[in-house]
């Protein structure tokens, strides 16, 4: 109680910084913001973080995406947070349903959580792995026991480890956790406020479709969303076979308080794609 206390204290202090208000100083495009939008950073790898996080701002993004940890304070001196962090809870190929690597990722979330909480960083990622000849039922069983190592950690310093959904048919063959009832069922089993799974529409729609029914159905589950155009995971546009608007629009009825990241690679001049993601998903 005693830890839940002050990261709750810390989070307050953390939201009332100077850093952070200086938000209104970067944006120049009001937005609606009932969808917290944010960009994972690996998108816009040519450009400097910094150039990133002032214009994003300028466009109403709230955070910045998929950042390593030394990266974590950069989006701060723009009214930014990190919206999710690497904090060394696994790889895609080689996660927690392996019981051989729990304790490395236990070891290192022990060390990253205090720090993702001290900056504002509302989530951390974390990866089931590849099947390898292990059955869905025991990488099951197998993931669960490894995030219950952990979400006590998490729990006490208020930051989410959030499981990522992959599509197992184009991007990532062999990935345990690529349909949306077998994150729910682990997450169900972990039972844990700060344990849940980061729903990937572009993987998902690949995998499953049935977007705004599961998304609604689940959102109990879900701690984190990224964009991405279907096919080719590009721009949010009329060559793709999502309607954005519409998944938004089911996000907002929900009532979810997180991050929506755009994860697309952009394919015309990149900061004018990502500046109409941000209008398309304005809802």
């Amino acid at each position: 109680m005693i830890r839940r206390v002050a990261s709750e204290v810390a989070a307050a202090s953390l939201a009332a910084s100077p850093v952070l208000s200086r938000a209104s100083e970067f944006r120049t495009t009001p937005r609606k913001d009932r969808i917290r939008q944010s960009v994972s950073r690996w998108c816009y790898e040519k450009m400097p973080l910094e150039e990133l996080c002032k214009k994003g701002a300028a466009m109403g993004l709230k955070a910045i995406d998929l950042l390593n940890e030394d990266e974590w304070e950069v989006p701060r001196r723009y009214g930014l947070v990190c919206s999710m962090g690497y904090g060394g809870g696994g790889e895609i190929r080689s996660g927690m349903n392996r019981v051989e690597n729990h304790a490395k990722i236990e070891e290192a979330f022990r060390k990253s959580i205090p720090r993702a909480a001290k900056l504002g960083v509302a989530n951390v990622i974390t990866f089931s792995g590849n099947r390898g000849g292990i059955s869905d039922e025991e990488g099951l069983k197998n993931t669960v026991a490894g995030l219950n190592r952990v979400k006590k950690i998490a729990e006490d310093h208020g930051v989410t480890i959030c499981m990522e959904l992959l599509n197992s048919k184009v991007d990532h063959k062999g990935y345990m956790c690529d349909h949306t009832d077998w994150g729910v069922r682990v997450m169900e089993e972990v039972n844990s406020p700060r344990v849940k799974l980061l729903y990937d529409v572009y993987h998902m729609q690949i995998m499953e479709g049935d977007l705004i029914r599961t998304i609604t159905e689940n959102i109990a589950w879900l701690g984190h969303f990224h964009t991405g155009g279907v096919p080719g995971r590009h721009e949010l546009d009329d060559a793709q076979e999502v309607n954005w608007v519409g998944v938004m629009r089911a996000i907002v009825a929900t009532k979810f308080s997180g991050y929506v990241a755009h994860e697309f690679l952009p394919t015309r001049e990149p900061l004018r794609s990502l500046k109409e993601a941000v209008e398309l998903c304005d809802v």
